[in-house]
């Protein structure tokens, strides 16, 4: 048989190639979407069936750099899916979306293979329970707590901290993690990739740790599909060795922007601001997986890059719908040195209700954004009339809020040798404890620099 004057092979045959869109002509039976077919002198270049076009022909997304890839040339059907490698072997080890290991070590044994493509956890498997998550940060545990077994999202626009921040409560949060941590870096810099390795390594937490990349380097449709492979993994650890995961996402922007890449290349109408008109169901198959269960729990903390800082962009949007907690990061107050940079007024938890922290911890954390929103409400009076024309009760809350912006600010460990601070980590109790103090005004007379990349409140005494 012969299509555009090319004779189809019985297991298939390329009829064209436009970038990474591979059209394949079939003789009997088509492979079925998401099918894994190869190419190639030895099957380097890999191709994903996306969709199927007539009785004979595919339409697949490369998933491989289609270098040498030619019309007329022999294509062969794995008669499977992407398959992603789970078992005890991948802890300590770096992969790539097809599992293969990239840290020039030894090969991955001990290990089963499975398809990325699994359906996620049905309600009747899911836990209802709500359990905070502490990380070690002040700003985050009193004012927007992490749900164990929740989604968090890390808000932010380029180079306000939403790596620096992720490394950090992996730094914190992985040595006291007795299950297993799993790293996926979509679209990110390899640079970042080496670093977070060496760190891991040093701090011995490397045995207990898998990290999967697609760096930006990559083909769309493998940066599309990595996510689904660590997936893939932590479902096994939360399945079948019962254990607790947590998955650290960076970033899930670039697996919206991989969506938006392959669509565009498959000829789809684009939606709003250019982005696929699937989004909102390719983010849903990649979140609704990520879930608490019966047998296990996964934990999700995610970087989600702000395009332009705005969160009204329509991939901000889709993301916060499916978070426990969502940390807004914001370029004012990087600018103005206040690491982390968390916007405590747009930053939001629904674990911050009383039932579940607390009465003292929920009302200590309204108190703290009431006295930011006066604050805010009272800077343009500051700017037009000076600080001395407002009322002694304005002056007060004033001193207070610019107390509590310092004292929420904190040393990390993975900045230790760029600032030259010692990095430290605060419990909740000593969090709650210094904010609630400088609410009663018990620090009025100290200045409000004391309280800068402290600790405990304590250490403003010893200043």
């Amino acid at each position: 048989m012969l299509e555009n004057n090319i004779a189809i092979a019985p297991n298939g045959v390329v009829i064209s190639v436009r970038g990474s869109v591979v059209d394949i002509g079939f003789e009997k039976s088509l492979p079925p979407i998401y099918a894994l077919l190869t190419a190639g002198e030895d099957g380097q270049i890999a191709i994903e069936v996306q969709s199927q076009l007539s009785a004979n022909r595919v339409r697949g997304i490369a998933l491989t750099p289609t270098e040498g890839l030619a019309r007329g040339m022999q294509v062969k059907n794995t008669g499977g899916p992407l398959m992603a490698p789970v078992g005890k072997g991948v802890l300590s080890r770096m992969f790539n979306v097809f599992g293969q290991a990239i840290d020039t070590d030894a090969a991955v044994t001990d290990v089963m293979w499975r398809s990325v493509h699994q359906p996620p956890p049905p309600l009747g498997r899911r836990s209802a329970k709500s359990e905070v998550f502490e990380t070690g940060i002040k700003v985050i545990d009193v004012l927007t707590p992490l749900e164990r077994g929740g989604k968090a999202g890390l808000f932010g626009g380029a180079g306000v901290g939403k790596t620096v921040l992720l490394t950090e409560m992996i730094h914190n949060v992985v040595g006291k993690q007795k299950g297993v941590s799993i790293f996926c870096g979509i679209g990110e810099r390899c640079r970042e990739g080496e670093e977070l390795y060496a760190s891991m390594k040093e701090a011995g937490v490397l045995p207990n740790m898998a990290m999967i990349f697609g760096q930006m380097n990559e083909p769309p449709g493998s940066r599309f599909r990595v996510g689904y492979t660590a997936l893939t993994m932590a479902e096994y650890f939360r399945d079948d060795e019962h254990r607790d995961v947590l998955l650290l996402v960076d970033n899930i922007f670039r697996f919206i922007q991989a969506g938006m890449e392959v669509s565009g290349m498959m000829g789809q109408m684009p939606s709003r601001l250019g982005y696929q008109p699937t989004m909102a169901s390719d983010l849903a198959q990649l979140e609704e997986r990520i879930s608490n269960t019966d047998t296990g729990a996964i934990t999700s903390i995610q970087a989600v890059y702000v395009p332009a800082d705005d969160l009204t962009d329509p991939a901000a949007v889709h993301t916060f719908s499916h978070l426990s907690a969502s940390i807004v990061l914001s370029r004012k107050r990087a600018s103005e040195g206040l690491y982390p940079s968390i916007d405590p007024l747009q930053s939001n938890s629904k674990m911050a209700t009383p039932g579940i922290v607390g009465e003292r911890h929920y009302g200590i954390a309204q108190e703290i954004r009431r006295t930011f929103a006066q604050y805010e409400e009272l800077k343009d009076i500051i700017a037009m009339l000076g600080l001395e024309q407002l009322s002694l009760d304005d002056r007060k809350v004033v001193v207070r809020a610019r107390q509590l912006e310092r004292f929420l600010t904190q040393p990390f460990f993975s900045t230790e040798q760029f600032s030259g601070i010692p990095g430290k980590m605060v419990s909740l109790e000593d969090a709650l404890n210094g904010c609630e103090r400088i609410l009663q005004d018990e620090f009025m007379d100290y200045p409000e620099q004391s309280f800068y990349m402290i600790g405990s409140v304590d250490e403003v005494k010893k200043i």
